[in-house]
C-alpha cells in the first residue's frame, strides 16, 4: 500500500444497488458505488445515483462533495437543502428525512461510523 494514492474509479469494481423497497418514496433510484478505501470505521469513495426519492436515517457521520447533479435532502421537519455541483457538506448522526435525486448525482464521500 502506498501512503499517497490517486483516486481512479476505473481501477475499482463498481457495486450497484438500490434502496430497500420499503424506503423508496418515488422513482427507481439506482446507486453505483466505487468503494476506494475501507479501513476500520472509515469508508470513502465515489457514489452515483439516478433520480428517485427514498427515506434516510443516519447513524454515521458523512462528508460529501457533489461533482455533478442536483439532489435535495429534506429533514423530518420538512426543511429542504438543495445539493448542487461544487457543494460540500456534512451529514451528522441522527439526521432523519429523505434524499431525492432530481438529476443524476455523483459525489465523493467519507463516512465514519
Amino acid at each position: 500500500m502506498t501512503l499517497l494514492e490517486r483516486i481512479d474509479d476505473a481501477s475499482v469494481e463498481a457495486f450497484v444497488s438500490r434502496p430497500e423497497p420499503g424506503k423508496v418514496v418515488s422513482g427507481d433510484p439506482v446507486h453505483t458505488t466505487w468503494n476506494i478505501e475501507q479501513r476500520g470505521n472509515l469508508n470513502c469513495g465515489i457514489w452515483q445515483s439516478t433520480p428517485g426519492k427514498w427515506a434516510v436515517s443516519y447513524a454515521e457521520w458523512e462528508y460529501v462533495y457533489i461533482h455533478v447533479g442536483h439532489s435535495i435532502l429534506t429533514d423530518e421537519t420538512g426543511a429542504e437543502t438543495h445539493l448542487m455541483a461544487t457543494d460540500s457538506f456534512i451529514i451528522r448522526p441522527g439526521f432523519v428525512g429523505t434524499w431525492e435525486v432530481v438529476e443524476t448525482t455523483i459525489k465523493d464521500y467519507v463516512i465514519v461510523t
